[in-house]
């Protein structure tokens, strides 16, 4: 009976020591993932600004729309506010300053610092973490979902600024996705 016992304690280490290798890969690959498509969202975002002339930087499509600088600025302030206030416990690297830039190197300086930010804190963030819990404005979310959400608001602005483009006769450049 003893050695019954055994046999099925050492089964069920080892069921268990496949499944934590298994989700941990997993985690590794939705990290590698995440890394990926930041980066392609940067190179998109950045082509999307490209796109604008500099003089229509403060087009807006009505009154109450930002215009497509504070476009630009605001997916940058949630890159920068998620990844420091929930990923990483850094300092924000978005300044008073930045947060006023109007002109086009002014605004893709900024999108370009906010991203390779955004960026450098997924290469340090340990797999571990994803199922950590941060409190949320809109209620607790774990570290997996803040990651969600770095793409999923930067993506609705972003097509925001599509339709800016189109608005002006410009044709926004190709989509790069994965």
């Amino acid at each position: 009976m003893q050695r019954f016992i055994t046999y099925l304690l050492l089964i069920s280490i080892s069921v268990f020591l496949r499944f934590t290798a298994a989700a941990q890969q997993t985690d590794s690959l939705f990290l590698k993932a995440a890394i990926e498509r930041l980066e392609h969202s940067k190179n998109y975002t950045l082509a999307v600004a490209q796109s604008m002339p500099d003089k229509k930087y403060s087009y807006r499509p009505s009154p109450e729309e930002m215009s497509f600088a504070e476009q630009l600025i605001h997916i940058s302030g949630n890159l920068a506010w998620l990844s420091t206030s929930y990923l990483s416990g850094a300092v924000n690297p978005i300044s008073e300053m930045d947060k006023k830039a109007i002109s086009k190197k002014e605004v893709m300086d900024v999108v370009t610092k906010t991203y390779d930010y955004a960026l450098q804190v997924l290469r340090q963030f340990k797999s571990t973490q994803l199922a950590d819990t941060v409190s949320f404005f809109a209620g607790p979310l774990n570290k997996l979902q803040i990651i969600n959400l770095l793409n999923d608001h930067q993506s609705h602005h972003r097509g925001q600024l599509l339709v800016y483009l189109r608005l002006n006769g410009i044709k926004p450049p190709a989509y790069t996705g994965w």
